[in-house]
C-alpha cells in the first residue's frame, strides 16, 4: 500500500478537493494524510492569540469569518443537499468546540486543540465527498494511533499497533484517510508533532504499515537544483539519495523538513515528491540510490549569524571545544557550522533568541566577534574527496564573493559556505551557470 500526504495548497479549495479524489481514485488501495486547507492555521493561530489577549469579542468575530468561508466552499464542494447538510453539522461542531474556549482560561493546551481543527476539517469534509462520489473510504483518526511521548518524540510502536488495528477492522476499504500534524501527547492531551507537520506523520505512517511509497504531494514539481526565486531556469532534480534530501532540506530547499522523512530513511521506503497542480510530472524520488559523480543541487538558509571565539587558551588545550559546545546546549541552540583552527573556533546559529546571553558566557574564554545577517550556500551532491575537482570547481564559481566560513568533510554530500546576504542571489546563479549550464 502507498501513502500520499496532500499539503495545504493541495486542497485549498473546493475545485483542488475535487481534483485529489480524482487523482487518488486509481483502483489501488491508498492511505491518504490531508493538511488543513491552506490559510486555515494561519487563521487558527490568530484566533488563538485573540484568546491568549483575552480579546473574546475579536477571536469569536475571527471564528465566524472562517466558517463563513468554510460554508462557501461546502456549497461548492458538494452536490446533494443531504451531504452539504451533513457538513455543515461536522462543521459547526468543530467551530463550537473553538468558540467554547472563550470560557475558560486560554494556555497552551487549549490553543493545541484549536489549531488541530484544521485537520480535523479537511479530512471531514474530504471523507465525505468521496463517500458521495460513491468511493469505499474510511477515516482513521489521527488521535487514536499517532502519539508522542515525554520527550515529544514519536512512540513509533504505540502508532505501529494501533494504526495496524484500525486498517485490519476495515480490510476492504479502498482509501483510508487521516489527518497530518496533529496527534496526542503521553499523557493523553491532543498535541502536534510540530517538526515537518504533515509530512513527518505520512513518514511515520509509511514506516509504521511498511508502505511500499511514500508521496508528498505539493504545488512544486519536487526539489529544484537551485531556487527558482533567484535563479532562472531550475530544473527539478529526478533522483536524490536520502541523505542529500536531508542537506538540502536543512539548508534551504522548504519543500521538505530536514528531519520528516528520517522514519522513511529508517525504514529503506522511498519518498517521491509530486505536484498536485501538475500530477503528470516525475517529481524527486527519494531514496538509498544515488548518482556518483554528480552535483544534484544549491541550496540557501538565510537569517545566519556567525560567532568567532579566538583564544591562545585554545592552542594545545583539551576540553576548549567541549565548553565551548556546552553553552550552546546550555542555551538550547542548535549549531549549523563550524570551523576550527589552532587558536578559534567560529561557529553559526540560525536561532538568535538567546544570542545576549551566549556571548556574554563565550567572552569567558576568549575575544568574540559576531557577523550578522548571512546566509549558508549548500552545495549537494556525491562529493567524498576522491571525487577529484569538484571542490575546486565549486570554489571557482565563488571566486567573486567574498566567503567568510567554508564546511567539508563533515559529510560526503555536502559543501556549505557562509557569505553576506546581500551576495546570496550572485552566489546562486554563479553556481547554477558553473555546475549546471
Amino acid at each position: 500500500m502507498k501513502v500520499l500526504k496532500f499539503g495545504g495548497t493541495s486542497v485549498g479549495t473546493a475545485a483542488r478537493m475535487k481534483d485529489v479524489a480524482q487523482l487518488i481514485n486509481d483502483g489501488t488501495q491508498k492511505l491518504i494524510v490531508l493538511s488543513a486547507m491552506s490559510g486555515t492555521t494561519n487563521g487558527l493561530i490568530e484566533i488563538s492569540d485573540y484568546f491568549y489577549k483575552n480579546n473574546q469579542a475579536g477571536a469569536l468575530e475571527r471564528v465566524n469569518m472562517l466558517e463563513q468561508k468554510y460554508d462557501a466552499i461546502i456549497d461548492e464542494l458538494y452536490s446533494s443537499e443531504d451531504s452539504k447538510k451533513e457538513a455543515k453539522k461536522q462543521l459547526s461542531a468543530n467551530f463550537d468546540l473553538i468558540r467554547s474556549h472563550s470560557k475558560s482560561v486560554f494556555t497552551l493546551f487549549e490553543e493545541k486543540a484549536i489549531l488541530a481543527q484544521g485537520e480535523l476539517i479537511s479530512t471531514a469534509m474530504f471523507q465525505l465527498y468521496l463517500k458521495e462520489q460513491g468511493i469505499n473510504s474510511v477515516h482513521l483518526p489521527a488521535l487514536d494511533f499517532m502519539r508522542i511521548d515525554k520527550n515529544a518524540e514519536p512512540d513509533t510502536l504505540f502508532i505501529a499497533e494501533n494504526l495496524n488495528k484500525l486498517l485490519t477492522a476495515s480490510p476492504d476499504a479502498e482509501m483510508y484517510i487521516t489527518q497530518g500534524f496533529i496527534c496526542r501527547n503521553f499523557y493523553g492531551e491532543i498535541d502536534n508533532l510540530q517538526r515537518g507537520g504533515s509530512d513527518y506523520t505520512a513518514s511515520l505512517v509509511g514506516a509504521a504499515i511498511k508502505s511500499e511509497e511514500i508521496q508528498i504531494w505539493t504545488d512544486i514539481n519536487g526539489i529544484h537544483n537551485n531556487d527558482p526565486r533567484y535563479v532562472e531556469n531550475t530544473k527539478p532534480v529526478p533522483v536524490l539519495h536520502f541523505e542529500e534530501a536531508a542537506e538540502l532540506a536543512y539548508f534551504g530547499a522548504k519543500i521538505l523538513h530536514p528531519t520528516c522523512i528520517l522514519p522513511a530513511k529508517l525504514s529503506n521506503i522511498p519518498v517521491r515528491l509530486l505536484n498536485t497542480m501538475e500530477p503528470t510530472a516525475p517529481g524527486t524520488l527519494i531514496s538509498t540510490t544515488s548518482k556518483k559523480g554528480k552535483i544534484e543541487s544549491v541550496a540557501a538558509k538565510d537569517n545566519i549569524t556567525a560567532i568567532k571565539i579566538k583564544s591562545g587558551r585554545m592552542l594545545l588545550a583539551y576540553g576548549f571545544l567541549r565548553k565551548i559546545f556546552e553553552i550552546f546546549e546550555s542555551h538550547h541552540t542548535s549549531i549549523d557550522m563550524i570551523t576550527t583552527s589552532e587558536v578559534g573556533v567560529s561557529v553559526t546559529i540560525d536561532n538568535t533568541k538567546n544570542l545576549d546571553n551566549i556571548l556574554n558566557d563565550l567572552k569567558k574564554f576568549g575575544m568574540v566577534t559576531v557577523d550578522r545577517n548571512m546566509v549558508i550556500i549548500c552545495v549537494v551532491g556525491d562529493l567524498p574527496f576522491e571525487n577529484v575537482g569538484f571542490q575546486a570547481k565549486v570554489i571557482g564559481a565563488l571566486k567573486q564573493i567574498p566567503i567568510r566560513m567554508i564546511s567539508y568533510g563533515g559529510s560526503n554530500y555536502n559543501i556549505s559556505f557562509l557569505i553576506r546576504a546581500e551576495d546570496k542571489k550572485e552566489a546562486l546563479n554563479a553556481l547554477s551557470r558553473a555546475l549546471f549550464d
